[in-house]
């Protein structure tokens, strides 16, 4: 049953973003930061805690997973460390995503022929 919940919540989420993409005049960029956004804001209500233990990897994949993890790590050094957490812990949970990402992403230019 984990993974019947982890793909309905993680195709639900994924669904609404491409019904937004559908009937609005937004971009995928605009998409991209509105899902982290919401993400991020919903931890930050602790929100998504609860959505991420009853759907596990579909509510942590999507790029929402992504905004509610900076905003768990902001908030939990923020406890810690006063206000200057805030913008320490922004790469306590996402770091390592982050590292690998920059680093494909600049093998793959280097690797790529692009198009003219």
């Amino acid at each position: 049953m984990t993974y019947l919940f982890a793909f309905l919540v993680g195709g639900a989420i994924c669904a609404i973003g491409q019904l937004i993409l559908d009937f609005t005049n937004l971009t995928p960029g605009h998409m991209l930061v509105l899902l982290t956004v919401a993400g991020a804001i919903a931890a930050g209500f602790d929100l998504y805690k609860p959505l991420l233990e009853f759907a596990g990897a579909g509510a942590l994949t999507p790029v929402s997973g992504f905004g509610a993890s900076i905003a768990r790590g902001a908030l939990a050094e923020a406890k810690r460390m006063g206000i200057l957490g805030l913008f320490t812990g922004v790469f306590e949970y996402t770091g390592m995503g982050i590292a690998v990402a920059v680093f494909f992403g600049a093998l793959v230019a280097l690797i790529a022929n692009p198009k003219a």
